[in-house]
């Protein structure tokens, strides 16, 4: 399983309120969820993203609340990865959930700039940084992880009787 896209980064401690401000959470529609997403930390956000784009971040990504909008909102918008130097716990498992990818790599993190283009190649834990001609290694993810991303999150997953595969 790989993918590839261009690096929009972020700080330290992005908190689920900037990922998606509470305001626009009477709705559970992926798509408006995603309208909004880093609206309050980067207004240009969606204007500067592609499909397939890769969100790397320092520390503590996704503190806050534990709502699992704020995962769903960065998923629709087009971000296909997110690498940050750690993740907030209940963030990290909600995106892993909603089969959002998401890596630990402090050196990744920290190397890693604005606007790199990256290949990440989750069987291998590599990720490839084309732009500086450098590699990451990183934990590969385990079968089942990848199998709930494939099957775009665990309650997608139960539903077509994967689980039990």
């Amino acid at each position: 399983m790989k993918v590839e896209g261009k690096v929009i980064k972020y700080g330290n401690n992005v908190d689920t309120d900037v990922i998606i401000p509470a305001r626009y959470l009477n709705t559970i529609d992926k798509k408006e969820l995603a309208s909004h997403c880093m609206e309050d930390l980067d207004k240009d956000f969606l204007n500067k993203i592609s499909k397939g784009d890769i969100m790397v971040a320092g520390k503590n990504f996704g503190c806050g609340s534990s709502r699992e909008h704020a995962p769903i909102a960065i998923k629709e918008s087009g971000i296909s990865l997110i690498i940050a130097e750690s993740f907030a716990r209940i963030f990290y498992r909600n995106s892993i959930n909603i089969g959002l990818p998401i890596i630990e790599s402090v050196e990744a993190a920290q190397d890693i700039k604005n606007g790199d283009e990256l290949v990440v190649d989750f069987d291998k834990g590599i990720v490839k940084n084309v732009t500086k001609n450098k590699e990451y290694k990183v934990p590969a993810f385990p079968v089942f992880v990848q199998k709930i991303i494939t099957n775009n999150g665990l309650v997608e997953m139960v539903k077509s009787g994967e689980l039990n595969k």
